[in-house]
């Protein structure tokens, strides 16, 4: 006999999982996906007390799942994308552009600006800040620039990439989850995000004023130097990002288009590059490697190593593990109505748009709080709160924006997160230190507040 669960049996499904997160991965530092099978096993303990069987179970995490495949194929073509975009030297030119011009008086703003390009042309805000990011702190040391406001552009212009990327895991992750076009999504988040940053870069500028000197450095020079011995830096490097505009433009699906770009930057590599075509083939899959380089290039700095060594389909395999987690975790709690029964709960309390915005923010901060990760965030919150926008005949988008700006822009000011630890790690500063400086990171929650109680860009669903 199928009975609906009561609201203490739904609510311990979730209560249970952030117990089961905060102690294993923040005390015991286990890797998020066996805590969220954890408890998933719990989830299903409950399933069963309402008289579900596993067969049920099965159904209700393959259904889950099966939505979840278009946005996977994406992830991988992603990965197959940035592999072959530094095959080609496409990646590798816009920092190398960002690095030669780099304005001395106006060294905030341009670490935030060069961050973001270089975030945005690789999908990842970690890559951004240990490669671009790295040299501009050697940089702001020697024209004596507080490390924390160099960190805090670095990391705001990082993340400002990674979340406006269609070849970020996180930007395809909440298109995913909220059933939402990836182009719809980026469109969306224009709203929050570039009037937070335009508002940091007049703090940066201000803060900025007061130093100047020579962005010639031994650091800088040394990447300069090494990219342009590895890559032919002409105008055949942006074959692959034309390739894949015209693809876009001409409403060519999005895996099709990359897949087209990634074709054409193996044929830049090999053949403006002098790489070996093979290789081009092979860092679709592992993402390319300093053994790709002919040894003519000479000696790689680590810094120019780790930079080019990124991409690959196999660089994609812990966001797609952590979705399949995540989901049989979301598709248990579905299938046994815990969902239902705690969104009824829930909508008693909401009655308006605002309301709406503002619990989808506290839900998404206890869960940042909790998990440290973005993709924990961006799968429960936007699960538990999706039927709600329904309901209220609200585009999905408003809901894959909040999530971003309350998950992916939070992330790097957890100081137990992994963002926050990879982050005080590679650019040597603590996250007390560079917190206020990352304006748009806390400034989005703001607007999108804003936005929620005055109706502004918030958008209806189309009849």
């Amino acid at each position: 006999m199928i009975r609906q669960p009561t609201f203490l049996e739904s609510i311990s499904t979730i209560i249970i999982m952030i117990i089961i997160v905060i102690t294993g991965f923040v005390v015991f530092e286990i890797p998020i996906q066996p805590l969220l099978i954890l408890a998933s096993a719990y989830a299903a303990w409950i399933a069963r007390r309402v008289g579900l069987k596993w067969r049920d179970l099965e159904e209700g995490i393959t259904h889950r799942l099966a939505t979840a495949m278009p946005a996977i194929f994406i992830i991988l073509a992603v990965g197959i994308t940035v592999g072959t975009w530094m095959y080609s030297g496409t990646v590798p030119s816009l920092i190398y552009y960002g690095l030669e011009f780099l304005n001395p008086h106006l060294f905030l703003v341009s670490a935030f600006i060069i961050c973001a390009i270089t975030s945005v042309a690789t999908g990842t805000a970690w890559g951004s800040a240990s490669t671009a990011g790295i040299a501009l702190m050697a940089v702001g040391s020697e024209l004596n620039i507080s490390s924390g406001m160099a960190a805090g552009a670095i990391i705001a212009g990082a993340v400002f990439g990674d979340k406006m990327s269609p070849l970020s895991d996180t930007t395809n992750l909440a298109a995913l989850v909220t059933k939402v076009n990836i182009f719809a999504h980026i469109r969306a988040m224009i709203w929050t995000t570039v009037p937070a940053s335009i508002i940091g870069l007049i703090v940066w500028y201000i803060a900025g004023r007061q130093y100047s000197g020579n962005t010639n450095t031994r650091q800088v020079n040394q990447m300069l130097t090494e990219l342009s011995q590895i890559y032919h830096i002409n105008i055949f490097v942006w074959i692959p990002v034309i390739v894949i505009v015209v693809c876009l433009a001409c409403k060519i699906a999005t895996v099709p288009a990359m897949l087209l770009s990634s074709l054409s930057a193996i044929g830049v590599g090999a053949l403006n590059n002098g790489f070996n075509i093979i290789d081009g083939f092979k860092a679709t899959f592992d993402g390319f490697t300093k053994s790709m380089v002919p040894a003519s290039s000479g000696s790689l700095s680590e810094r120019s190593i780790t930079l080019i060594e990124q991409g690959g389909m196999m660089s994609m395999t812990e966001i797609v593990v952590t979705i399949f987690c995540g989901y049989a975790f979301a598709g248990i709690v579905e299938k046994a109505g815990c969902l239902d029964v705690i969104l009824h709960k829930i909508s008693k309390n909401i009655n308006t748009v605002g309301q709406l915005i503002l619990t989808t923010i506290i839900g998404s901060l206890i869960m940042v709080l909790a998990a440290g990760v973005a993709s924990v965030v961006i799968i429960m919150v936007g699960v538990l709160m999706m039927d709600m926008y329904n309901k209220m005949d609200l585009d999905r988008t408003n809901l894959s924006r909040t999530l971003e700006d309350s998950g992916t822009m939070i992330i790097p000011l957890i100081p137990w997160g992994t963002s926050g630890i990879y982050y005080t790690q590679q650019l040597g500063v603590t996250v007390d230190q560079f917190f206020i400086w990352t304006v748009p990171c806390y400034l989005c929650i703001c607007f999108a507040l804003f936005y929620g109680f005055t109706g502004i860009t918030i958008k209806k669903a189309k009849a």
